[in-house]
């Protein structure tokens, strides 16, 4: 039947959003969403994995049309209102969208610089507007580190010609643990802009959370804090922390699209400053079970061999602690919810997660060894 904003709502409130993956986040704070000026036609490679969804009920929401192209295979059920169509970017298999056009294209599942290559070539005549989602990853880590901050125009990383030439395949981009992500979305985003010169939104975020991350980063926190007791935590509490809400982005790459939005962001939080600290507080905040803050230092950490970022979720030492600069992003129009509403939310949701898997098996510091750190650290005195 002919798609319209009001049967899209209809069929969300229906089966594809009735499983309990989407529950906590139907029930969450949810900001008001006003109709776009202008209808656009929009095509999302991708839009079923995490950041997708959110993109498309945002620009359905607002009155777009929205053509997923995908496999199929994560997530098909989602958006039965909608038109789907089937290909494969790791085969070439792009028939499905031959002779079609768009107003913009999203792209969700680049990794690959000539999959980018063949969709942006597809519609430089087709399309006025190209959003590629890419990291925060591209950039050159060393140099970075080496000059204490990064803009939108700092050295990116590479990848040898070698390599580049032998990936035809995502899983094959991923090659040597992921060691050459962040220079093959660098050169996703150049295969983007060489198809279609001065259309592209280059989108970089970092880590984006809230409800559905299944990374367990994030969620970590909260999800500890509201078990209470003595809670381990990383170093300094006034080293600064960047995210981004999975919805806010959603949100911003709709606003890209629709003011033609064009250059290169970092899609990173937030319009100030936010710390480690005030972040856990503000985790012990959206809980009820007491809890009590223990800092260990990043030496004792170290010397006690606890793993960075995914044993210790987020926490990265001070010497590799970087800032990125969101300014032309906030210039743009990116907004943030409060921190503390997506807290709430990953909470929420995270509860019930916790019902249907297995979670953190991948991150956090276990029980039995937190317990014989917080002693160990405390006879430091």
């Amino acid at each position: 039947m002919p798609q319209t904003r009001r049967s899209f709502l209809a069929a969300s409130a229906g089966a594809a959003f009735s499983s309990p993956l989407w529950a906590a986040r139907a029930r969450a704070a949810k900001r008001p969403v006003e109709p776009a000026g202008r209808k656009l036609k929009l095509l999302i490679l991708g839009g079923t994995g995490f950041l997708g969804p959110e993109i498309v009920k945002t620009a359905v929401e607002r009155g777009h049309s929205m053509t997923l192209f995908n496999r199929g295979k994560t997530a098909p059920e989602m958006f039965p209102d909608l038109e789907h169509l089937e290909g494969d970017r790791d085969t070439g298999d792009l028939s499905a969208l031959e002779g079609r056009e768009f107003d913009a294209v999203i792209d969700t599942s680049a990794y690959v610089p000539s999959h980018v290559a063949a969709t942006a070539g597809m519609f430089a005549d087709k399309a006025k507007h190209y959003t590629m989602v890419s990291t925060i990853s591209v950039y050159d880590r060393a140099a970075a580190v080496e000059a204490g901050r990064i803009d939108v125009d700092s050295k990116l990383e590479t990848v040898p010609e070698e390599i580049v030439a032998s990936v035809k395949t995502i899983r094959e981009s991923f090659q040597g643990g992921g060691i050459y992500y962040g220079g093959f979305k660098a050169l996703c985003e150049q295969a983007a802009e060489k198809a279609m010169p001065g259309r592209v939104c280059h989108n970089r975020p970092g880590l984006i959370v809230g409800p559905r991350d299944n990374t367990d980063r994030f969620t970590w926190w909260p999800v500890r804090l509201d078990r209470g007791g003595e809670v381990l935590c990383p170093g300094n509490p006034d080293a600064g922390i960047q995210v981004i809400d999975v919805r806010d982005l959603g949100e911003w790459i709709v606003h890209c699209v629709e003011q033609n939005v064009t250059g290169t962001h970092n899609a990173v939080g937030f319009d100030g400053a936010i710390t480690f600290g005030e972040f856990l507080g503000a985790c012990k905040c959206a809980s009820s079970t007491p809890s009590t803050l223990v800092w260990a230092s990043e030496e004792f950490l170290q010397e006690s061999e606890v793993g960075a970022w995914m044993e210790m979720p987020m926490w990265i030492p001070d010497e590799g602690l970087l800032h990125y600069s969101n300014r032309s992003a906030i210039d743009s129009g990116l907004k943030f919810r409060p921190l503390g509403d997506t807290i709430r939310d990953t909470l929420a949701w995270a509860k019930e997660e916790e019902t249907r898997r297995p979670m953190f098996a991948r991150t956090g510091v276990k029980a039995e060894k937190e317990a014989r750190l917080l002693e160990a650290w405390k006879k430091r005195g």
